[in-house]
């Protein structure tokens, strides 16, 4: 069995439903590391993943942009996968990211609106997916001369280290994924993506709350057009 030159990201708070529900399914075998980086749970998600052998690095400051940078910086791997251990995502699209990379992409995302997708949004007005799919468009339509990528928020994604590290990523929280997109989209990286099922969350409600985080991303969006450099 071939083993990865790449790390497998878990991106955890308070996710111990989450790991104990997908922890099986998890193709750890197959990676030359995992480590998870924590935002500081006190659910038993740090003692779960420290039984079992898994690194658990700490963040200098809350957010999810941070968990990025510390990841990249403590892995000497060529790739990274980042995953969220919460019932969302779906771990069998793990090697599915990782595969994108050996074939040549150099960003790889789970698109939940790609053809053949499944959004854990059902509702008749889907103002989530709405959302999410107006802010791609206006990525797309401004940043992105290559083929239209129909996700360029979900965090369920693989790109090189070395290429994370070089993005120079300057976001905190939840919008990181949307900076990564664009400023891939303004170097002209080749975008893959790869169809999946999103599923129900684990336990608890959602850490993302509609609308800060959507505040987060405009921000994000305003400050990554050219000559907006200050605003930051």
């Amino acid at each position: 069995m071939t083993v990865r030159d790449c790390t497998l990201v878990l991106l955890v708070l308070d996710e111990i439903d989450g790991l104990r529900a997908v922890w099986d399914q998890l193709p750890l075998d197959r990676f030359a590391r995992t480590l998870a980086v924590d935002g500081g749970s006190t659910d038993g998600s740090r003692e779960f993943l420290a039984e079992r052998g898994v690194p658990v690095l700490d963040q200098p400051i809350p957010g999810r942009g941070v968990a990025f940078r510390v990841a990249a910086e403590a892995t000497d791997t060529e790739r990274l996968v980042f995953f969220s251990p919460d019932g969302n995502e779906d771990p069998a699209d793990i090697e599915r990211l990782d595969d994108l990379l050996l074939e040549g992409a150099d960003l790889a995302i789970a698109s939940r609106f790609a053809p053949g997708a499944e959004n854990e949004e059902k509702g008749l007005l889907r103002p989530r997916a709405r959302v999410n799919q107006a802010l791609t468009w206006i990525a797309n339509r401004l940043f992105n001369e290559g083929p239209y990528v129909t996700d360029t928020i979900n965090g369920f994604r693989a790109l090189r280290r070395a290429a994370l590290l070089d993005l120079d990523t300057t976001v905190k929280r939840f919008p990181i994924e949307y900076q990564i997109s664009i400023r891939a989209m303004r170097r002209g990286w080749r975008i893959a993506e790869i169809p999946t099922r999103e599923g129900q969350r684990e336990g608890g409600a959602s850490k993302a709350l509609s609308w800060p985080v959507g505040k987060d991303h405009l921000k994000v969006l305003l400050t990554e057009l050219p000559g907006a450099r200050g605003l930051r």
